[in-house]
């Protein structure tokens, strides 16, 4: 392989979070704690919900907003769990690169679905002690799986 074709193949993988990944719109945040499904891992508790593009439009007044990316999440860490702010941030980091490095196959796998056109994620860290990158990584690629069984091996 010469080297412009391992530069292509390294920009072709790029592991970035775009806006459209974040999980804003309050009526999504709601209902994905009312009616979603969950799954544990370490000290990590996602929930998540799929939408159809029916239901997605049924949940917005006018119009479906244009950043909806094909997997939206959001991170918290509770005030009760990690008291300090510089905790609180630290675990936020850490969760969110874990996620960045690990979930582009779950992306794949809901872009070639046409029976879902986006997936809500809310990650909950539920230690009370600040954990390792390695812990993290682990339990985010444990929980991404389960996640992956339950949505298209139901």
């Amino acid at each position: 392989m010469t080297e412009p074709d391992q530069i292509l193949n390294i920009a072709e993988k790029r592991l970035t979070l775009r806006k459209s990944a974040k999980l804003r719109h309050r009526t999504l945040v709601q209902d994905l704690f009312h009616e979603g499904k969950s799954v544990y891992s370490g000290p990590l508790r996602i929930t998540f919900r799929t939408l159809s593009q029916e239901e997605l439009e049924a949940s917005f007044r006018v119009s479906v907003p244009d950043l909806m990316g094909p997997v939206q999440f959001m991170i918290t860490v509770p005030k009760k769990k990690r008291r300090h702010a510089v905790d609180r941030v630290l675990m936020r980091r850490r969760i969110r690169e874990a996620f960045r490095l690990q979930w582009h196959p779950l992306r794949h796998l809901i872009e070639n679905d046409p029976s879902i056109r986006t997936l809500s994620l809310a990650i909950v860290y539920m230690d009370t002690e600040n954990t390792g990158m390695d812990s993290i990584m682990n339990a985010m690629g444990s929980a991404l799986s389960k996640i992956r069984k339950k949505i298209f091996d139901t």
